[in-house]
């Protein structure tokens, strides 16, 4: 079964920093892009970062220069590093994975993480 096991989100000040990883697990031969969203309460979700498997990225404006997304490809994770962050970067965050590829053949697209709740306080 296809997991996005989603880590690192919490409580923090403005200002302050987390990091964000996603893990997929299983016996995978590739994952094309890989990518953030948040979903803030009463707003519809919305890309944060998105990066492929060649490590080309691209960022909300809302969050360049403050966020950083990255990827280990031979560990199947990608991270999201995000620094000085703001209220209004409060959001449930989820892992997507464009399309996981797996040894068996089986193929998923559009596979999405559990999420993980970021709440940044001022």
């Amino acid at each position: 079964q296809v997991q996005l096991v989603e880590s690192g989100g919490g409580l923090v000040q403005a200002g302050g920093s987390l990091r964000l990883s996603c893990a997929a697990s299983g016996s995978i031969f590739s994952i094309n892009a890989m990518g953030w969203y948040r979903q803030a309460p009463g707003k519809q979700r919305e890309l944060v970062a998105k990066i492929t498997s060649g490590g080309r990225t691209n960022y909300a404006d809302s969050v360049k220069g403050r966020f950083t997304i990255s990827r280990d490809n031979a560990k199947n994770t990608v991270y999201l590093q995000m620094n000085s962050l703001k209220p209004e970067d409060t959001a449930v965050y989820y892992c997507n994975a464009d399309q996981i590829l797996y040894s068996s053949g089986t193929r998923y697209r559009d596979y999405w993480g559990q999420g993980t709740q970021v709440t940044v306080s001022s």
